[in-house]
């Protein structure tokens, strides 16, 4: 059995300690298929203990948490920092956003809200709204963001 059978066997949802049976496959959901009684009888812990691979992962309390979680309950809280780029130019507002996501990520912040205003008053469009878009996409310490509101944008940091 290579590691290729056992990624089959993990995405059919067949648990039948390493046997895979060729001739019925459940094409239900692998979520809801039984895990064996025994942890180390799954496909993968036995694929990692015969090859000798450690999980680095396994007792490291900081990354219990899988991305989605995190993504979810980040999405679900307020910010940790708020600036608000009201009266600023292209350029005024490009420096403070990297000064606020600099000092963020010192600060270990995992979500900020940036104000930028709907560009109402702006002749030529929402200049500073377009800016923040602009400097997410290229800010390396941005991850997911979307709107807050119509003059609100949010960010979910990069974790270290």
């Amino acid at each position: 059995m290579d590691f290729g059978d056992i990624l089959d066997q993990w995405e059919q949802g067949q648990w039948d300690n390493g046997k895979r049976d060729k001739g019925k496959r459940d094409k239900g959901n692998p979520r809801n298929a039984s895990p064996p009684e025994n942890p180390a009888e799954h496909p993968l812990s036995r694929w990692l203990q015969t090859h000798q691979v450690p999980d680095k992962d396994a007792d490291d309390p900081e990354t219990r948490e899988t991305p989605a979680q995190r993504r979810r309950r980040l999405l679900a809280r307020r910010p940790d920092a708020v600036i608000d780029l009201h009266g600023l130019t292209r350029e005024q507002a490009w420096t403070a956003l990297e000064q606020f996501f600099e000092t963020g990520q010192r600060q270990a912040y995992e979500k900020l809200a940036i104000i930028h205003g709907k560009g109402i008053h702006s002749p030529g469009g929402a200049v500073l709204k377009e800016t923040v878009r602009k400097f997410i996409e290229h800010c390396p310490r941005a991850g997911q963001s979307g709107p807050s509101g119509s003059g609100t944008t949010w960010v979910l940091l990069k974790p270290r």
